[in-house]
């Protein structure tokens, strides 16, 4: 199985409470939320699985006690770079199975197969977008700027619909960071991000 997470911020005071807590995490300090982290990961990945971290696993990669808290996480992990990931330290490396900037994975949603493209920062335009590939993405955490993004692509796909041009799928792009609702704190599948977003808006 694949799994999918983004922006955990491990080692990270400023998405507590006990910091400035900017992405209104529910957590008291880094204790909690290391606790809360671990126990949900480990209590769903199993060794044979792989975890996608989409960008910032952690404030940085030479905090003291963050190799021994990853190394910790079971599965295979490969991270997705992003502007808080600080590899220098080789120990800490060498616990993500692989390493890159970019990524394209083939998953499946159930019965579909699809294309997933992993890119720490949200970006407008990405290979088979007009396909059915779906990006995901973090680095915006819960902002303004997340909305921004999905109101663009939202006029791409209604401007798309007005012109009829309804046949193709319509743009999909998901933000996995660890904060949104539907990831909760845990790696996710596709199948489970594609599931939580559709009941989000459902909602609403």
């Amino acid at each position: 199985m694949n799994y999918y997470i983004a922006d955990l911020h491990l080692f990270h005071k400023n998405v507590t409470k006990a910091g400035r807590d900017f992405d209104s995490r529910p957590f008291a300090d880094l204790e909690e939320m290391h606790a809360v982290i671990m126990e949900r990961w480990n209590r769903k990945v199993s060794d044979a699985d792989s975890v996608y971290v989409v960008g910032d696993m952690a404030m940085r990669g030479t905090r003291a006690g963050l190799t021994e808290y990853v190394s910790q996480l079971k599965g295979r992990k490969i991270l997705i770079k992003g502007n808080h990931d600080d590899l220098s330290d080789p120990r800490y490396r060498k616990l993500y199975d692989y390493v890159c900037d970019y990524k394209e994975v083939a998953d499946r949603t159930g019965r579909e197969s699809v294309k997933l493209i992993l890119c720490h920062y949200p970006i407008l335009m990405w290979n088979g977008q007009h396909r059915g590939s779906i990006l995901l993405y973090g680095h915006v955490h819960n902002s303004e700027e997340d909305a921004v993004f999905q109101d663009s692509l939202a006029r791409f796909n209604r401007e798309n619909r007005e012109k009829g041009n309804s046949g193709g799928p319509e743009m999909k792009a998901y933000n996995v960071g660890c904060m949104a609702p539907y990831i909760d704190y845990e790696p996710k599948s596709i199948r489970e991000i594609v599931e939580g977003r559709k009941q989000i808006k459902l909602s609403r």
